[in-house]
Parts: C-alpha cells; sequence; structure tokens
C-alpha cells in the first residue's frame, strides 16, 4: 500500500488516502461530503491534477470525511525537509520545508518555522496559552469525575488518602487555569464561560 504521507502533490495525496481508508472512487467521497460543496468532478479533478486552487471551505470538507488533519493533504509530511509542493504559492513560501510548514500552519512558537517579528511570536505564545488551557479544563474534568468516584468508594482510609491527592491535583489544575485565563484576557482574547473556557 502507498505511503499517503509522503506522496507528491494534493491530487496524489487524496487519492490515496482515500484508497487507504477504504473509500473506492471519487463519486464515495463525495457522497459522505453533506451539501454540492464537494462533487465527484470536484475530487476527480484534484486527482488528476487539473484543480490547483481548492476554496477552504473544500479542503476542510475533505479533510474531515476522509478523517485526516488537513495538513495530511497539503504537505508530504513523511518527507519532513521536502520542499512545499503546493502550487499557486507566492515566492515567500520558496525554500520553506514541509516540517517548517506544519510549524507555521499549527502556530508552534517552538517549531521549525522562525517568526519574523515579536509580536508574531507573541500571538503563536497566545496560541499555545489557549491551547494548554483546552487540555486544563479536560483534566479538571476528568479529575473531578476521579473525585467523585473515589467518594462514592470511600470505604477506607487509602481511598480517603488517594482522594486528598486528587483534591491537591484539583487545586493546582484550577490555579494553571486561574493563570492562563488571567493571561488570555490580558491580552485581549474574549473567552466565554469559565466552565468552557
Amino acid at each position: 500500500m502507498t505511503n499517503f504521507l509522503a506522496q507528491v502533490g494534493i491530487g496524489n495525496r487524496l487519492q490515496a488516502i482515500r484508497k487507504q481508508h477504504g473509500i473506492h472512487s471519487a463519486r464515495a467521497l463525495a457522497d459522505l461530503i453533506p451539501g454540492d460543496n464537494v462533487t465527484e468532478a470536484v475530487v476527480q479533478n484534484i486527482e488528476a491534477g487539473r484543480k490547483h486552487d481548492l476554496p477552504v471551505s473544500q479542503l476542510l470538507n475533505i479533510a474531515k470525511a476522509l478523517r485526516v488533519p488537513p495538513i495530511f493533504l497539503l504537505a508530504p509530511i513523511a518527507r519532513p525537509l521536502a520542499a512545499l509542493d503546493v502550487a499557486n504559492l507566492s515566492p515567500s513560501f520558496d525554500g520553506m520545508t514541509v516540517v517548517e510548514f506544519d510549524a507555521w500552519i499549527s502556530g508552534e512558537p517552538e517549531g521549525a518555522y522562525r517568526w519574523a517579528t515579536a509580536d508574531e511570536r507573541h500571538e503563536r505564545i497566545e496560541l499555545q496559552a489557549m491551547r494548554e488551557l483546552h487540555a486544563q479544563l479536560r483534566e479538571r474534568r476528568r479529575l473531578a469525575t476521579r473525585r467523585e468516584i473515589e467518594h462514592t468508594t470511600d470505604a477506607s482510609a487509602s481511598a480517603s488518602d488517594a482522594s486528598r491527592t486528587t483534591e491537591d491535583n484539583i487545586s493546582e489544575v484550577e490555579q494553571r487555569i486561574a493563570q492562563l485565563r488571567s493571561y488570555l484576557v490580558s491580552a485581549g482574547w474574549d473567552l466565554a464561560e469559565p466552565e468552557t473556557f
């Protein structure tokens, strides 16, 4: 089976991913995408290399239907030092490798791409803080569930000791959530209610 992660060109990657996921035709892929944004003809034209410019909505719809991140379509990620092979990019992308592109598109402040200005770097650090905040909120929910289980099975002293450890962990997570929220709000981010952000 062809490694779709190393294929050259969006059309070749799309076709290889589609086949690897057991979607046997362009029609079958188009049928997985609600609406008329991506048709059989669109998929066929991308795969044949006749369609170089994809609207973001088509790219995202196709990636979602294939259950892959969009980067899998955009770049041959199994060849991290290869140059980008996306058509019609400006000369500012010349020489950018796949690993640099991945870091740039994902906003990784410590990735292979070097940010040109301090503002760009600060924006990426804020993005990382938002990602960490989301992870901390998930961790808080996990710990709250664990605490509930411990309280219902609190028949021994060891369970009580574990509960205190869970309480300590929840306290640490709450503190980090407060720090991240404060940082992001001070940077101008409009965060939803504390339970969701």
